[in-house]
């Protein structure tokens, strides 16, 4: 059956249900406390149908929590029937298995009535500053990592539930903070149902039903048409990671293509884990579809379409569809690298289009806390970011985030809310794997600890041993590492202190090169030593070049 819409109004009235989820990702961004959400935009906001289907997500933060909520909506109308919704309701868990995979992250839905009918969800998702627990790697269960929010009421009918808030707030170090997140979150999701209100009144729809599976079918055409102009057959690759010293991590990725629809299956990887990089299914899930939207269909809008022509498995009890109480807290040190070994499967079918290593699949995260000397408590999580693969036709972005797209955010919004001092934050030369075109150069983040007290940090890394590879020729780029000022190298999982005066460096991964070394341009690599991107010493180790670019 055709769409009642045609396709001048369906684009008009598509543009305006973003406009809606972008009003209320600004709103969550301007009202929130903590600069996880502020700076870092770790975080997301979408329009659902009333069957928790995606419709509209909101074009920044995080595009892979956006996809997830629909899956946590629908997980929380099979707990909550949808007739038992009312006007005023606020649904909140943090369920890693329901939501976006570990305990740190906030999801919330609110229902949206019209004319006395559910017509949808507001959706949002959002990273607390605090949760309890620990963030490290080296956890060994759930419980070990905070508090676990089942699918509850934050609000019902309008009213808090203030009983169920302070049992939430007295069991983590930053109340105030993650208070205001929470209610930050509460007027984004109310933004977004007001405006919805606002559209169905403006439009004279009754519901979202026709307009959600015209939008819904479109995104779907599209996608399937891109799988569909693919050739058909299986390819596999393999990636190695440093996972920990006991629990190294291997990823096994089987891409099977038929006709217009595609399935990505990860038989073959390792076991679940007695550590905390163990993967729930919905960010498995997450972390494959993206990337392959980002490749075959980048410039259609994003919604429940867009997934359903892919399919995603993985045996239960592996690193990357874990059982519950499985640690889960470091979840991105399996799940981002999904995007490098789906790309490597494709290069035989797309060298065009996909991308060699990213040095930040996975990202390293840090986070620096203790008491400032005024006796308050502070809690930062480094978010800066590493070098991007290259690709076929151009070098990798330099210290660009991917597959998240989180970043560090204002560094003087940090040191004004703790003790901190960032010293250094610079490109890091010859860190890009060499190749016709160089991979994206990491960073150097080297941070003082100003206080006259110690500073806790926890490292949340990998790439120490296992760089990101380069595709077809290309090198691999430099492995991360971290050192502290008077001890030296530190592990990338792990817990220090860094005294009074003292400070840790980061060094972040480059990323891979992509073709043959030795067809490099001669005035690229000149470009390169002028901009100080690589050395003197690297240009002639990895392309075989002087100081003035010639052979």
């Amino acid at each position: 059956m055709g769409s009642r819409f045609d396709p001048i109004a369906l684009e008009i009235l598509w543009s305006r249900l973003i406009a809606v989820a972008d009003e209320s990702a600004t709103t969550l961004l301007r009202t929130a406390f903590s600069p996880i959400i502020r700076e870092s935009n770790d975080f997301a906001t979408c329009l659902m149908n009333a069957q928790g289907e995606t419709l509209a997500e909101c074009s920044g933060g995080i595009p892979t929590f956006a996809g997830l909520l629909g899956r946590t909506a629908r997980h929380m109308l099979s707990r909550f029937p949808a007739e038992s919704w009312r006007e005023g309701d606020c649904v909140i868990t943090n369920d890693p298995w329901i939501g976006t995979g570990h305990l740190p992250d906030i999801a919330m839905i609110v229902p949206i009535f019209h004319l006395g009918r559910l017509v949808g969800f507001s959706g949002t998702a959002a990273h607390t500053p605090d949760i309890g627990g620990s963030l490290g790697a080296e956890n060994r269960e759930l419980f070990e990592e905070g508090v676990c929010i089942p699918p509850l009421h934050l609000y019902r009918a309008g009213e808090r539930s203030e009983d169920m808030l302070a049992l939430l707030l007295n069991n983590v170090r930053l109340p105030d903070l993650m208070l205001g997140d929470l209610e930050a979150q509460v007027t984004a999701n109310e933004v977004c149902r007001r405006r919805t209100v606002d559209f169905l009144v403006d439009t004279g729809l009754a519901d979202l039903d026709d307009l959600s599976r015209a939008i819904q079918a479109m995104s779907e055409r599209s996608m399937r048409s891109a799988i569909a102009a693919l050739p058909d057959g299986v390819y596999r690759s393999a990636i190695d990671l440093d996972g920990f010293d006991d629990h190294p991590t291997h990823i096994a990725c089987t891409i099977t293509i038929a006709g217009e629809t595609m399935m990505v299956d990860y038989a073959g990887s390792s076991p679940q884990n007695q550590r905390a990089t163990n993967c729930t299914m919905n960010y498995t899930q997450a972390y494959s579809i993206y990337p392959i939207k980002c490749v075959l269909d980048p410039y259609t809008r994003r919604n429940e379409g867009s997934y359903r022509p892919i399919t995603v498995t993985a045996p239960e009890g592996s690193i990357i569809n874990a059982k519950y109480p499985a640690a889960v807290a470091a979840r991105h040190l399996s799940g981002h690298i999904l995007s490098c070994a789906i790309y490597q499967a494709l290069a035989e079918v797309v060298p065009d289009r996909i991308i060699a290593d990213s040095g930040g699949a996975p990202a390293m995260r840090a986070r620096l806390g203790g008491v400032d000397d005024n006796g308050d408590r502070y809690s930062v999580v480094l978010f800066a970011s590493a070098g991007m693969g290259a690709s076929h036709a151009t070098d990798g972005l330099s210290t660009t985030a991917f597959p998240t797209n989180s970043g560090a955010g204002s560094l003087e919004v940090l040191e004004a809310g703790s003790p901190l001092l960032f010293r250094k934050k610079e490109f890091r030369p010859d860190s890009g794997g060499a190749g016709r075109q160089r991979g994206g150069l990491g960073q150097t983040v080297e941070i003082e600890n100003t206080a006259s007290r110690p500073m806790q940090v926890t490292i949340v890394g990998d790439r120490e041993k296992n760089p990101a590879n380069g595709l077809l020729g290309g090198q691999p780029g430099a492995c991360a590492s971290a050192s502290v000022e008077g001890v030296g190298p530190v592990r990338l999982k792990s817990r220090t202190v860094v005294k009074p005066g003292a400070a840790i460096a980061f060094h972040f991964a480059g990323g891979g090169g992509f073709g043959d070394v030795a067809e490099r341009d001669a005035a690229a690599i000149a470009r390169d030593l002028l901009l100080g991107l690589v050395t003197r010493e690297g240009a002639a180790r990895d392309y075989g070049q002087g100081a003035e670019g010639e052979a």
